[in-house]
């Protein structure tokens, strides 16, 4: 099952601003402790920032969720790199398919000591190209008015074709941008 539907994922390494090389692939199943372990890491901010409310920890069902995706109406992207012979996850990006033919509703987040050297920008290339990929082409994201990072990186790499603010909630109705060039400054 994977991997037919997870064949127009590329799975590679790329470097990010610090020459970090990072690997990205589709997630699996067996991320789930992966997933509860990259939410222990994240700062309270950074986890108040993707899941608007502060938790210790990620709840295992969530976890689960999170890891089980079908790879055509809900896919993940991950981040990973090995540190002392451990695999870590260091960002995720999501899509899960809105209802509306064609559309999804979007989510990232990266581990905040790799935040500020491109790794939300790929992840997000990733996610819109996938999902693209798939036939949808326009994307929903759901960001705290505070989160000014997030709100920038959308602004910046998509078209932005709805955005209104309700009891400090950004909603976008985004489309990925079609020049390609544009795509990646």
């Amino acid at each position: 099952m994977i991997g037919q539907h997870v064949h127009a994922l590329r799975e590679r390494s790329v470097r990010l601003c610090n020459g970090a090389a990072v690997h990205l692939r589709a997630i699996r199943p067996e991320d789930e402790d992966r997933l509860i372990a990259l939410y222990g890491r994240l700062s309270p901010e950074s986890a108040r920032q993707r899941f608007f409310t502060s938790m210790k920890w990620l709840p295992r069902a969530w976890a689960r969720y999170f890891a089980n995706v079908d790879y055509h109406d809900r896919l993940a992207v991950v981040a990973e790199r090995e540190e002392a012979g451990v695999i870590l996850l260091i960002g995720v990006a999501r899509y899960d398919a809105a209802g509306t033919p064609g559309s999804a509703e979007i989510a990232l987040v990266v581990e905040d000591a790799w935040q500020g050297l491109g790794l939300g920008r790929i992840l997000l290339d990733e996610i819109l190209e996938d999902g693209a990929q798939r036939g949808i082409h326009e994307f929903r994201a759901d960001v705290l008015a505070d989160n000014r990072r997030m709100l920038a990186l959308l602004a910046r790499h998509t078209d932005v074709i709805q955005q209104t603010t309700e009891q400090g909630v950004t909603e976008l109705i985004v489309r990925p941008r079609t020049d390609a060039a544009e795509r990646t400054a």
